[in-house]
């Protein structure tokens, strides 16, 4: 299931596909998208700005004139900053390195910054598909696993679904347009036969949902 490659025959994916078998989506993460949605930045950023307003305030509380004050303020806004440029740049490096490839009998993921490498997810192997969309249309694409197959949390990581320690499951991070592609995969599974799906929701849901794909009637 896991290779680890030099070459591509194919961009994204390991070797050249088998007659019969075709490539229906292909894309990577979105670097904005995961820097917000995976890394959570802007959140990071606000909780630094945060704790800089309030060591500025004490130390000016405190009777400590304006360039004391912003040298000391320097000791917080520096370490913050490269911690928030580092984020950057770990979503370009995701981003650059990543490929996620739906074909019409398997996902393959290729990631790695360092050491890239694929991992093929047939179908036959999918128990369960979850989209998490946002209302801007981007969103999160989750497998889960028949049982006993399983995966390693730290091994995949970002490219798992966050919280899920137990039964990890392979997840395609910071898709922009994640409405579309969660409607190809849908489409690709019940295809196959793999797995029960129903429709993915619409792009212009309210607000953030987990929509995890239920078995249907035949």
């Amino acid at each position: 299931m896991i290779r680890e490659h030099d070459y591509e025959p194919v961009r994204g994916l390991p070797e050249r596909l088998p007659e019969g078998e075709s490539i229906l989506w292909q894309g990577a993460p979105d670097r904005r998208t995961f820097a917000r949605r995976a890394l959570h930045l802007p959140g990071l950023a606000a909780y630094f700005a945060v704790l800089v307003a309030a060591r500025v305030a004490s130390v000016l509380m405190a009777g400590a004139s304006l360039p004391v004050t912003a040298r000391d303020a320097l000791w917080f806004v520096l370490p913050s900053a490269a911690v928030i440029l580092l984020g950057l740049l770990f979503a370009w490096g995701v981003a650059r390195s990543t490929v996620y490839t739906i074909t019409n009998r398997r996902v393959v993921m290729r990631f790695g910054i360092a050491l890239p490498l694929s991992v093929n997810l047939p179908f036959a192997l999918v128990a369960a598909a979850a989209a998490k969309l946002h209302a801007d249309g981007s969103g999160d694409i989750s497998l889960a696993l028949q049982r006993p197959h399983r995966i390693s949390w730290l091994f995949f990581w970002p490219h798992v679904r966050p919280w899920h320690l137990a039964r990890p499951q392979p997840t395609l991070r910071g898709i922009a347009d994640a409405t579309e592609v969660a409607q190809i995969l849908a489409r690709a599974l019940a295809g196959a036969a793999a797995v029960p799906v129903r429709p993915a929701p619409r792009a212009d849901v309210p607000a953030d949902r987990d929509d995890l794909r239920q078995p249907q009637a035949a």
